[in-house]
């Protein structure tokens, strides 16, 4: 029974992860239209003549996106029946199947009806509370926290403030970064760190803004993970989960910004493209798990 409700809640995670990147590749290569104005059809047919690779792309995205929903809902009845006592099972099968059926009316609105790049952009932070929601459920399956003691956490007030601010911090800094595919602003600026290192000045158009205002974003999340992670080297080396988890944040984060100058650098390169949105994830995924003990370390010493 346990065995396989793990194996269930890892075949989940992974969708969700093949979700995100999947959703990534459709804006990437600009395959949202490849069906055409129809949902959940393709061309209105069940299955289309005429074969593009935009078709495929988004064809496939709709069926994977499909499946894992499926996996979701069974995952979310599933843990609530088996872990339902552990305090934040119904609350994340809930959040899991909710943001997943969400996302995927958004999508079928922008596929409908068309819908400007700053509603666009949260279709990704949507699918990243589900995909956030399901790893969590997965972690407790796991029973990970046992593994690291985590019920004798106890993170103090500074911690907590981080940890809280950095979490919503991110999502604007997924937000800006999202808005800068929708708006097809990703190579406005030919050179990095600044729009023209030679030419210092402030952005000119809004494509500029937005582009160096997701720079600017990404920077400062940078420079607060590297102090925490200073913070967390100093006064929590005995308490393992936060230790290593401030690292293994600080090394994605480190990622996602060298990332973010290679797609630059290489013109656009879809796989470090896609790499960028994967690294995003996974840092997003470890602050939700800092959110969930932060919430137990204040129920724990209260």
């Amino acid at each position: 029974m346990q065995r396989s409700l793990k194996w269930l809640a890892v075949a989940t995670t992974i969708g969700m992860v093949l979700v995100l990147i999947g959703g990534a590749l459709v804006t990437k290569t600009g395959s949202g239209m490849g069906c055409g104005r129809s949902w959940p059809l393709c061309n209105g047919k069940f299955l289309p003549l005429e074969i593009t690779p935009e078709l495929i792309i988004e064809l496939a995205h709709r069926l994977v996106s499909g499946i894992v929903g499926i996996l979701v809902l069974l995952l979310s009845i599933w843990s609530w029946k088996a872990i339902g006592h552990i305090r934040e099972t119904k609350f994340l099968s809930f959040l899991s199947f909710f943001f997943l059926l969400l996302q995927g009316l958004i999508g079928a609105a922008a596929v409908k009806w068309g819908q400007s790049g700053f509603v666009l952009a949260l279709h990704f932070g949507i699918s990243l509370i589900s995909f956030s929601a399901v790893l969590l459920l997965t972690l407790l399956i796991f029973e990970i926290d046992k593994k690291f003691e985590a019920e004798k956490l106890y993170i103090d007030k500074r911690m907590g403030f981080h940890i809280i601010g950095v979490s919503i911090y991110s999502y604007l800094v997924i937000y800006t970064g999202a808005l800068v595919r929708h708006m097809k602003a990703s190579l406005v600026c030919r050179d990095w760190p600044l729009c023209l290192n030679d030419a210092p000045s402030l952005p000119t158009n809004m494509y500029e803004w937005v582009q160096m205002g997701h720079r600017a974003a990404a920077g400062i999340i940078f420079i607060w993970i590297a102090y925490i992670l200073v913070l967390a080297i100093r006064h929590y080396k005995d308490q393992k989960v936060l230790y290593w988890g401030w690292i293994i944040s600080f090394i994605l984060v480190s990622l996602q910004v060298i990332a973010g100058a290679l797609i630059i650098f290489s013109k656009l390169n879809l796989y470090i493209a896609l790499l960028h949105a994967f690294f995003i994830t996974c840092l997003f995924g470890v602050l939700s798990y800092f959110l969930l003990l932060y919430s137990r370390s204040r129920r724990n010493h209260h």
